[in-house]
């Protein structure tokens, strides 16, 4: 058994029977003297063995001088991961890593049962692995218990804080104690990964292995250039001629990688997709199948970037250019692991290759440019392939050589020989034939330069709703050509008439093929002389009235007649000349002179001011404290109303009665005792109900209050209740 230094017996013997002759140089650096229980931050190449590194890191602290660990009723250490894949991963490397210990080893993703995780937990587990929103949950939930946690490991940081967990990965540190030992494992460290670990860690140690500064000396990059519209076709291509184990091909959308997926598997592919609308069961079957063996190539979005180790890897292709240099790497970065040798292809057309070279430069990748293979160089590699076939090597046995002279007496070798090629070519794609995508001019042609374009004619036209901003696009996608390669449109009324600059005629054809037709079964014409335009009217044929005797229509020219300015409105001569009259002060009067009007103020005379002279109220009250000598008497005022004295009174009778008003009746008797009835009088009918009448004060128009007077209220009808 090898000897690791610095590892616990334990997890060493599980080292061992894995097949480990030596620690990666990440995993040396975790286990250097003076660091167990302490804090990490580190920083390594994906696929350098940072789960084994953690894993390693975390058994002192948990296990301490024992070999095993005892029952534990709540998790004593936890593990965070940015994917559900990358989560199920880490759970079975720590799996096989403390085998010998007998830890309890469960995971919490998105997408499992919840009831099925509770019910682990409540069992008891040592090391519990999962995603940042399913842990809050059960944290939140009340079933997963952090009292007694002694470490916690967040892997993949960077990609963590990428993806949006920063509020979750927060809520789970505060919520485990501040005396636990924290482990951050990441391939680049950012400044929001820096700032996170002064925040959450307790004095940590910066680690950086060497294989960060040396980025995937084990993979081998190919960029290739083609046409925009021959992407899948140079995939298929790369596909068969490396003839991978295990392929991994990179999408932006999920869109494409459905379209991808129905194009490969049609094309006699093994293919499984991996993308985030997918189910988590649907995920991991994916995967096993890639394990196993029975699918060959998968097809995946950026989920599957990060963390995912797949043993067979041998091919990654970049479908489509990463955005930055991070999701390179990491895309990259799942072949070529722990020592193997991989191939990277990037598929480039010619339209992003400034765009490609900026990207390898920032990633410090030295990229080989070239062609994706051809037709030919696919069937030289089957050929190599199939004459270093073991097969063809091995002895024939002695159970074989009867059934192999048989056949060689019914057929000749020739025969047997064609036999066996069909056989092994039977379930593999037929290579693609490939646009040529030529050196591009740096500058594009300009328009006026289409003195000697080539003439195309369309079978489409204004009958068929042609119009160029959907024949354009068309054009550029299946001609592979550039809307700066195209002069002029002309839309007729059957067909549509188009001109291309002479340099691309060659490629045109090509890329439209020999039958000339594009999408929507549009047949393409090439024209031997630039067409004649049809006149204007012939545009649209209508049936027109006859015409009869009428004469020709005989337009008068224009005769524009000089301008002349005409006066607004009425003439000058009609207009009177304004007059300004005079002002004439009117003197002021008021309506109720009866109530004590002021007399009308008029001109200012020449008299000195009085002196104000302060009265009692008691003497005169309807005169004003300021009054002045002189004045004619205020009107005293009410106490809340304007221009009124007092508090609110009635409103003034009228002197004289109206001639159509009423006779007065005569006045209710006051409340005494009851009179008796004389014999024979009729006692006065009664109220049907207590509340019919009821006095109230009546209201004048002023708000003035009157003595007096009945209203009767209106009586509600009884309900009727229906009976049940």
């Amino acid at each position: 058994m090898t000897e690791f230094q610095g590892v616990v017996p334990a997890l060493g013997k599980a080292l061992s029977a894995r097949g480990y002759d030596k620690l990666t140089p990440v995993q040396d650096a975790v286990l250097a003297d003076g660091l167990a229980g302490k804090d990490l931050l580190v920083s390594a190449q994906t696929g350098s063995g940072k789960t084994v590194a953690f894993g390693l890191a975390l058994a002192p602290t948990l296990l301490g001088e024992a070999d095993k660990f005892s029952y534990a009723a709540t998790p004593l250490a936890l593990a965070v991961a940015p994917t559900r894949e990358l989560a199920l991963q880490v759970k079975r490397e720590l799996e096989w890593l403390y085998a010998e210990t007998g830890a309890s080893v469960a995971s919490c993703v998105g997408g499992m049962d919840m009831r099925t995780e509770r019910r682990a937990l409540e069992r008891g587990v040592h090391i519990v692995v999962g995603t940042p929103g399913r842990l809050r949950d059960h944290i939140e939930r009340g079933s997963l218990n952090m009292s007694d946690l002694k470490a916690a490991v967040l892997d993949e940081a960077d990609e963590m804080l990428d993806m949006g967990f920063r509020d979750d990965l927060e809520f789970i540190l505060a919520a485990a104690p501040d005396t636990r030992q924290t482990l951050m494992f990441s391939a680049t460290v950012p400044r929001a990964i820096a700032s996170l670990a002064t925040r959450y860690q307790n004095d940590a140690v910066r680690i950086t292995t060497t294989a960060e500064r040396e980025q995937h000396l084990d993979i081998e990059y190919h960029a290739m250039n083609v046409a925009p519209a021959d992407r899948e076709n140079a995939i298929i291509n790369v596909l068969r001629y490396y003839n991978p184990t295990n392929a991994l091909v990179f999408c932006a959308t999920r869109a494409a990688v459905n379209r991808m997926l129905s194009r490969f598997t049609n094309r006699g592919f093994s293919v499984v997709a991996l993308s985030g609308e997918l189910s988590q069961n649907e995920r991991s079957h994916a995967l096993q199948s890639l394990r196993d063996g029975r699918a060959q190539v998968c097809i995946a979005t950026d989920v599957a970037a990060r963390g995912l180790d797949l043993p067979n890897l041998e091919l990654v292709i970049h479908a489509e250019i990463p955005k930055n240099r991070e999701s390179l790497l990491h895309r990259s970065g799942r072949t070529g692991r722990a020592g193997r040798k991989g191939v990277c292809a990037l598929i480039v057309p010619y339209n992003e290759r400034r765009k490609t070279e900026r990207l390898l430069e920032r990633a410090n990748i030295n990229a080989e440019w070239g062609l994706p293979p051809s037709v030919e160089q696919i069937q030289q590699r089957d050929r190599s392939r199939l004459m270093e076939d073991q097969r063809l090597i091995d002895p024939v046995s002695d159970d074989e050589k009867g059934f192999v002279a048989e056949i060689l007496e019914r057929h000749s070798p020739e025969q047997v020989a064609a036999a066996f090629l069909r056989v092994h070519s039977a379930g593999q794609s037929a290579p693609e034939e490939l646009i040529d995508p030529g050196v591009r001019e740096p500058q594009k042609p300009r328009r006026e330069d289409f003195k000697d374009g080539v003439w195309f004619s369309l079978s489409v036209g204004r009958d068929a709703n042609a119009e160029p901003r959907w024949l354009l696009p068309m054009l550029c996608r299946v001609g592979q050509i550039t809307s700066q390669e195209i002069g002029s449109i002309k839309i007729q009324q059957n067909e549509t008439n188009f001109e291309i600059a002479p340099g691309c005629v060659d490629r045109f054809m090509q890329a439209i093929g020999p039958d000339l037709m594009l999408e929507k079964n549009i047949a393409v014409t090439k024209l031997d002389r630039p067409p004649t335009p049809s006149p204007r009217g012939e545009r649209r044929e209508r049936p027109s009235a006859p015409r009869g005797d009428r004469k020709p229509y005989d337009k008068k020219p224009y005769e524009k007649k000089p301008y002349e300015k005409k006066p607004y409105g009425k003439a000058a001569e009609d207009k009177k000349p304004f007059e300004k009259k005079p002002y004439e002060k009117k003197p002021y009067v008021r309506k109720n002179e009866d109530e004590g009007a002021r007399a009308p103020s008029g001109p200012p005379t020449g008299r000195k001011p009085t002196a104000y002279v302060r009265k009692s109220r008691s003497e005169d009250p309807g005169v004003s404290r300021f009054q002045k000598d002189g004045d004619a008497p205020r009107k005293p005022k009410r106490k809340f109303d304007k221009g009124a004295d007092g508090p609110q009174g009635k409103r003034p009778q009228r002197e004289t009665p109206r001639r159509d008003a009423a006779p007065a009746k005569p006045a209710r008797a006051s409340s005494g005792p009851p009179k008796k009835l004389e014999l024979g009088a009729k006692p006065k009918a009664k109220p049907a109900y207590k509340y019919d009448q009821q006095p109230v004060a009546k209201r004048g128009k002023d708000g003035d209050s009157e003595e007096g007077g009945f209203a009767v209220l209106k009586r509600k009808k009884p309900r009727n209740k229906k009976k049940r």
